[in-house]
């Protein structure tokens, strides 16, 4: 007998039922769209007082909608590429899911921006707390990974600050990019 509550199933239920590999893409596609927000919120918080809340808001929107969309683009042409013809239907509405989950790692973040852009919060206390957190979002996707193997406590604390150390190395090539 399932112990888990229908209510408390909401997020699980909606990945139980989609192949593994669709759920690969769709994490990879959040930590990809995660990566690019969290620049983008680092970048604005080093410039925060030459920027206006509504600039913030926007910039975050059209960076995550171009990452999204740029892959989905690198889905259709890598699916051409490889099958030599058009994704079918349920294959666009997969790409299309799938790029979905890259759009939603944005929408806490967004919230706190439009909350500054109408007053209720300061711009630098809304981009603060977006890049905190991107960061534990990160953090708590690189932990859940590593729990899941099948390794030592030893080995898997090894590979969370190999993996943690390989995020501080992204998100400093991406400031580098986005602050010139």
């Amino acid at each position: 007998m399932d112990s888990v509550s229908p209510t408390s199933r909401g997020r699980r239920d909606r990945w139980a039922g989609r192949p593994v590999e669709e759920r690969a893409q769709a994490l990879k596609e959040r930590v990809y769209a995660t990566f690019t927000g969290l620049a983008i919120v680092l970048v604005q918080l080093g410039n925060v007082e030459h920027l206006a809340a509504s600039q913030a808001t926007l910039a975050l929107l059209v960076g995550i909608t171009g990452i999204t969309a740029a892959g989905f683009v690198a889905d259709v042409v890598a699916h051409l590429a490889v099958h030599a013809g058009f994704p079918s239907r349920a294959q666009l509405i997969t790409m299309l899911r799938v790029a979905g989950e890259a759009l939603a790692s944005a929408s806490v973040p967004l919230v706190l921006l439009v909350l500054a852009w109408v007053g209720v919060f300061e711009l630098e206390d809304a981009l603060r707390a977006s890049s905190i957190l991107y960061i534990l979002t990160l953090g708590l996707i690189g932990y859940v990974a590593v729990r899941r193997t099948n390794v030592e406590w030893w080995k898997q604390l090894i590979a969370l600050g190999i993996l943690m150390g390989l995020g501080v190395a992204v998100i400093g090539l991406q400031q580098l990019a986005h602050a010139h």
